[in-house]
């Protein structure tokens, strides 16, 4: 039982989930520095065209990290499974009208590291995850009865994988974790008219802990990751596209440094921005460095520095309405990039403590609702926060 235990723990810290110069921050959020770094920032982005903060709202009802949060069609937010001592099946929907969490009852079986998929028809598909046993197994949340049932099992169990939602409609299940803790090259596709999964070309590489962030012309972009551990790790700098008309993948350009636990999210001129992630000493070598992914040159260029370090932070980079983005995770203080100016700036209001495998998700009005997530010593939070900004007026 206690070796279970152990596992479960060492999975969870792995979730998210050629080599250049490294950067390496022991304390890089203490107060001092981040109120230099503010200050800093503030000037350097004094002409930006965005502004806001970040303030606490009503706590999720139950604290977890490593969980799912799904924007609805009703504007609602449904929160998902995820870690808090041991995996958790239930769910809770956030309503921003009311501002409060409600549970929705539980999902069909405990999971943490998952994927969740909002559907055409305005369900969402919860897929893997990882509770003791690599799963394979799938349901759907339907948000008129609000209840989940049992679904299509995957082609092969994983978890801390990347899912992105196709122009074709289907959807692309990449890489991540399965049986025996072995890393996955392979991927699947989930067609929404059979309901049914389908196994797709492989990758290169084995690879979890790595990003996915679909492009303009409809190919996906895999960044970095890392397969094994301790000795045997081995973290990534080269990516990879993925052409869902071959269904093949095939290698692009490297990054500039190895990168694994970080973020990635398209601009909107069609390139990609990532962010932090870290290298093989993991938090004490998490990064402050971003870089530029160009899908015309096929290339990545280092762009400017962020103010704090940022890893275990995938899927909390929101691209909003004039064009900056929303660093949300990975440190205790969030950030905005600026791609005009191409400067990073720390915005107003701290989450007290890091959010390492927190959630980020877009609501209506200019605001964007910030889950959970681990605190330095691994302790799942159920505070949760809003982030409001204000868009300038159109003359």
């Amino acid at each position: 039982m206690t070796d279970k235990i152990i596992l479960i723990c060492m999975t969870l810290l792995t979730l998210g989930c050629g080599q250049g110069n490294q950067v390496y921050h022991e304390k890089p959020d203490n107060l001092k520095e981040n109120q230099v770094a503010y200050k800093s920032a503030k000037q350097a982005f004094s002409n930006s065209t965005i502004d806001g903060s970040i303030i606490p709202t009503a706590s999720i009802e139950t604290a977890r990290a490593a969980h799912t949060s799904t924007l609805l069609n009703d504007g609602k937010v449904l929160i998902c499974g995820g870690f808090s001592g041991s995996t958790l099946a239930s769910a809770e929907i956030y309503n921003p009208n009311s501002k409060i969490f409600k549970s929705v009852g539980n999902m069909t079986v405990s999971r943490a590291g998952h994927s969740a998929t909002l559907l055409p028809d305005g369900k969402v598909l919860i897929a893997g995850g990882y509770n003791g046993n690599y799963l394979s197994n799938t349901e759907i949340f339907n948000p008129a009865t609000e209840t989940f049932t049992s679904a299509s099992m995957m082609t092969t169990s994983r978890s801390g994988h990347t899912v992105t939602l196709l122009n074709n409609g289907k959807i692309l299940f990449v890489g991540g974790v399965g049986i025996g803790w072995s890393f996955l090259e392979s991927a699947e596709l989930y067609d929404i008219n059979t309901e049914t999964f389908s196994a797709t070309g492989s990758m290169s590489s084995a690879r979890e802990s790595h990003t996915a962030t679909l492009l303009k012309n409809g190919t996906v972009l895999i960044t970095g990751g890392h397969k094994g551990r301790r000795a045997e790790l081995m973290i990534y700098s080269n990516a990879e596209i993925y052409n869902p008309s071959s269904e093949k993948f095939s290698l692009t350009g490297s990054m500039t440094k190895i990168r694994h636990k970080h973020d990635a999210v398209r601009l909107g001129d069609g390139r990609v921005l990532i962010t932090g992630g870290s290298d093989e000493r993991d938090s004490r070598g998490a990064y402050t460095s971003a870089e530029i992914y160009d899908p015309i040159s096929a290339t990545f260029q280092l762009t400017n520095n962020m103010n704090l370090s940022h890893y275990k932070h995938n899927g909390t980079s929101i691209l909003m309405e004039n064009g900056s983005v929303l660093i949300a995770g990975g440190a205790n203080r969030a950030e905005i990039y600026n791609s005009k100016t191409k400067e990073f700036a720390i915005i107003a209001g701290s989450m007290k403590t890091k959010r390492l495998f927190a959630c980020a998700t877009y609501l209506a009005n200019t605001k964007i609702l910030i889950t959970g997530g681990y605190d330095e010593n691994q302790n799942a939070s159920s505070n949760s926060w809003i982030y409001t900004y204000n868009l300038p007026n159109k003359k």
